[in-house]
């Protein structure tokens, strides 16, 4: 793609190609489930996953598709802390939890301040709380609610990449000084925060994809990150499709993943998560796709190297390994 054409990745283009948005109830997370993750205590405990029915996020990154289960207004004052309290219903205990919304947490038109208390009161039990939030929206409203919760909590901001020129092409609207501003501001005032790194990114080869997502871990824990997870990026949300077709973006292969997530715990500078979710996306084998999750995932829980898998796919290209 020509600079002219990139020219034109903006929110309007990007909503241009969506397609439509899966129905929700506002009352209801729209998906929950539970995972073990390395805490930073270095124990491997349960953490609760919320996924909440919300307004959509006013920050229309390119590869993102979390505006598939979001409303278009606010949710009704209350709505959250019922969502909150009706998952929690039917979830397993947990230590800790992450209340995802598909946007920023204060986001006042997404979670309003008049819901923190409620919100506060239902989280007691738990040992830590970790929320999402735009750089942006980093500000006053982080302590307001860090000063009700008895849990303490984590916010995890999207780096994505420190490259440069893709970096503005994801129409992320921030700049690498606010991610560290952000997060200087964060741990000043004793919250934990975590990153959100891209592998590959569209505008960028195989090769490029690993060696930026090297460096923007790199860059994370440089300005205060504690922990780092490495999404490949994926296709699904209409814009990725179009830059698909152009030979703008190609999904990464999951040996990529593999090495950039070895990179990361080799480093010991914090610990390093890879994304496992539908990781049959990145691979053409179907002989060693569970090995390679279960190792990646392994890997993730333990922060320790676990021998390579074997296998004579030739990078994964021929499905007759």
């Amino acid at each position: 793609m020509s600079k002219n054409e990139r020219a034109v990745i903006d929110t309007k283009w990007i909503v241009s190609h969506r397609g439509k948005k899966n129905q929700v109830n506002p009352l209801v997370p729209y998906a929950w489930l539970v995972e073990k993750e390395l805490t930073s205590s270095g124990e491997i405990e349960d953490t609760a996953i919320i996924f909440l029915t919300n307004r959509e996020c006013p920050f229309h990154c390119l590869m993102c598709d979390l505006w598939k289960n979001t409303t278009d207004n606010p949710v009704p004052l209350g709505a959250i802390p019922t969502q909150i309290e009706w998952a929690l219903s039917k979830m397993p205990k947990a230590k800790h939890i992450k209340l995802y919304n598909s946007g920023n947490f204060f986001d006042e038109a997404a979670i309003p301040q008049k819901d923190y208390q409620k919100i506060a009161d239902l989280l007691q039990n738990f040992e830590t709380v970790i929320v999402e939030s735009h750089t942006k929206l980093i500000n006053q409203k982080c302590l307001q609610f860090r000063d009700l919760l008895k849990p303490k909590l984590e916010i995890a901001i999207g780096l994505e990449t420190v490259h440069p020129e893709v970096l503005m092409q994801l129409n992320k609207q921030m700049t690498l000084n606010n991610f560290a501003t952000a997060v200087q501001f964060l741990t000043k005032n004793n919250i934990k925060s975590r990153a959100f790194i891209l592998l590959k990114p569209p505008f960028t080869s195989e090769e490029e994809g690993i060696y930026w997502a090297k460096k923007s871990i790199n860059y994370a824990f440089k300005v205060g990150i504690d922990c780092c997870t490495v999404i490949p990026v994926r296709a699904g949300n209409g814009a990725m499709e179009v830059l698909l077709k152009k030979g703008d973006f190609s999904l990464p292969k999951i040996e990529s993943l593999e090495t950039v997530l070895e990179y990361g715990i080799n480093l010991q500078s914090g610990r390093v998560f890879a994304d496992v979710w539908d990781l049959g996306l990145f691979s053409a084998c179907p002989k060693c796709i569970d090995q390679r999750t279960n190792r990646l995932t392994s890997m993730s829980e333990t922060q320790k190297m676990i021998k390579p898998i074997i296998c004579n796919c030739n990078n994964h290209n021929n499905i007759n390994c």
